[in-house]
C-alpha cells in the first residue's frame, strides 16, 4: 500500500553516509512542511508535499494519507544498548542504593548481576518471552523501532542460550526488531570466584563456538571492569569472538578508568559502552580508530554516577550514540526521549546532537546504518510522529513521551498513542 504522510510541521531526515562525527553531528536535516512517501515497507521518497506531486504525481494520487499536522517526523529510534531479555527486578537494590550502599557493595554481597542471573536460570523461556513483549511494547509506545539486546544473565551455556533464543523468537514475531548480543562475559560465575582464568576459557571454548554455529547473536561484549574481567581477559575473549565472526563490543570504563576505551580501539570494536570514565587516550584512540562510543546517562542518572564527557568526546571527534541500557538494576527505562533530556542536560549535548545519537549514529553502533536510523530513499519505513511543534520542544517539555503514531515496515503499529 502506498501512504504519504502530510503537514508535518518539520521532517527530520537524518539523511547522508556514515555515522556523524564531531560537527556533522548537528546537522540533521529538516524539512518544514515536509512530507514522506512509502510505498509497501520502503520509503520512496521524502520533500515538500508539492515538490512530491511533482516528482511521484501517480504514487501520490494513489497513497493513503496520515495526516502529522503540528507535529514532527523522525526516524524510528534505535535503542543500542539494552539487556532485554532477563528475570525477575531489582527494586530492593535501589532502596539499598538510597541508603548508601554502593553498585560494587551490592555486587559483592551477592546482588547486582548475580541477582537477576539466579532469577533467569529459574525463569522458562516462556515466561523470558512474555515479558520480552511487554517491555518491546513499551519500547514501541516510545518510538523505538529496532533494539540491541544482550545476554549475560545465564553465566551458563544453558541460560544464555536460552535468553539468545528467546531474542530470535522476539525479532521474528515482534514488530520491533531485535539485534542480538552474546554476552556471556558480563560477570564471573560465584563458582569461578579465584579462578577466573578458567570461566575465560569455558567461554572461548565452549560458549562462544556454539553461539557462531548457531547464528544467535551478531556481536560479542564483554565486562571490562576491576573485579569482573581484566583488560588481558577481555582482548581474549573479543579476539576469540571475532575469528568466529562475532563483532566486538565492549563495557568500558564504567567505574573506574580501566583501559577499556584504549582496548576497543585496539581490536577493532564497532562501539565502546558506558565510559563514565574513559581516559583522555582512550577517547583519543577511539577517535582515531572511528569506535562509536555508546553513552547511556540513564545509567549514571540512576547510580548517581559522573556522566560520560559526551561533549569532549563529540569535540574529539569520537562518533557518539546514547542508549537507555534498560536493564533491571542500573537503568529500568524505556523511555528513549528521557535519555536525550539528561544527554542534553548532563553530558553537554546539543539537541541535534542528541537526535542524531539515537537514530543514524545508534543504527551505524549496531550495523544497522543501510537500512534504518535515517528517513531516505531506499531505506525501512521505520518513521515515528511526535506530538511536539518543532523538534526543539522535545528537550525542552522533558521527562514527556511525544509519540503519536509509529510505522514500523511501513505499517502503522502505534496510533494515537495506542498499540494498533
Amino acid at each position: 500500500m502506498i501512504k504519504l504522510i502530510v503537514h508535518a510541521n518539520e521532517v527530520i531526515t537524518m539523511a547522508g553516509k556514515g555515522p556523524r562525527v564531531g560537527a556533522d553531528m548537528q546537522k540533521i536535516g529538516v524539512i518544514k512542511n515536509g512530507a514522506v512517501l512509502i510505498d509497501g515497507q520502503t520509503i520512496v521518497a521524502v520533500d515538500t508535499l508539492e515538490q512530491l506531486k511533482h516528482s511521484h504525481p501517480e504514487l501520490v494520487k494513489q497513497a493513503q494519507h496520515i495526516d502529522a499536522s503540528n507535529q514532527i517526523v523522525l526516524p524510528g529510534f534505535v535503542d543500542c544498548h539494552t539487556h532485554l531479555v532477563h528475570g525477575g527486578t531489582r527494586e530492593d537494590e535501589f532502596h539499598m542504593r538510597l541508603n548508601g550502599s554502593t553498585y560494587m557493595d551490592i555486587m559483592n554481597a551477592g546482588g547486582g548481576i548475580h541477582a537477576t542471573t539466579e532469577r533467569t536460570q529459574q525463569a522458562s523461556f516462556e515466561e523470558l518471552y512474555n515479558k520480552g513483549v511487554r517491555h518491546l511494547n513499551q519500547f514501541l509506545l516510545h518510538g523505538v523501532t529496532t533494539v540491541e539486546a544482550k545476554s549475560g544473565y545465564g553465566l551458563n551455556w544453558e541460560t544464555e542460550g536460552k535468553q539468545l533464543l528467546v531474542s530470535k523468537k522476539l525479532h521474528e514475531t515482534h514488530a520491533v526488531d531485535v539485534v542480538s548480543t552474546f554476552m556471556g562475559a558480563h560477570a564471573v560465575p560465584k563458582q569461578f570466584k579465584g579462578n577466573e582464568d578458567a570461566f575465560v576459557d569455558v567461554l572461548v571454548e565452549e560458549m562462544l563456538p556454539k553461539v557462531a554455529a548457531q547464528q544467535l547473536a551478531e556481536f560479542n561484549d564483554v565486562f571490562c571492569e576491576h573485579g569482573v574481567f581484566t583488560p588481558a581477559q577481555s582482548r581474549k575473549i573479543l579476539e576469540a569472538g571475532k575469528k568466529l565472526g562475532l563483532v566486538p563490543k565492549i563495557h568500558a570504563d564504567e567505574i573506574e578508568p580501566y583501559e577499556g576505551a584504549e582496548l576497543a580501539a585496539e581490536v577493532g570494536a564497532i562501539s565502546a559502552e558506558h565510559l563514565l570514565v574513559a581516559s583522555d587516550q582512550g577517547i583519543e584512540d577511539m577517535a582515531k580508530a572511528g569506535t562509536m562510543a555508546v553513552l547511556l546517562p540513564g545509567t549514571a542518572f540512576f547510580l548517581r554516577a559522573p556522566f560520560a564527557r559526551g561533549r569532549l568526546m563529540i569535540d574529539a571527534g569520537v562518533p557518539v550514540a546514547i542508549s537507555t541500557d534498560f536493564n533491571p538494576g542500573s537503568s529500568p527505562t524505556v523511555n528513549i526521549q528521557f535519555i536525550m533530556n539528561l544527554a542534553c542536560m548532563n553530558m553537554g549535548m546539543t539537541m541535534e546532537e542528541v537526535l542524531t545519537a539515537t537514530t543514524i549514529n545508534a543504527a551505524y553502533a549496531i550495523n544497522r546504518g543501510a537500512t534504518v536510523g535515517s528517513i531516505e530513499a531506499g531505506k525501512k519505513a521505520d518513521i515515528v510522529i511526535l506530538n511536539v511543534e518543532n523538534y526543539r520542544q522535545m528537550q525542552y517539555f522533558y521527562g514527556m513521551n511525544h509519540t503519536t503514531t509509529v510505522l514500523k515496515n511501513g505499517e502503522v503499529v502505534v496510533r494515537d498513542g495506542i498499540l494498533v
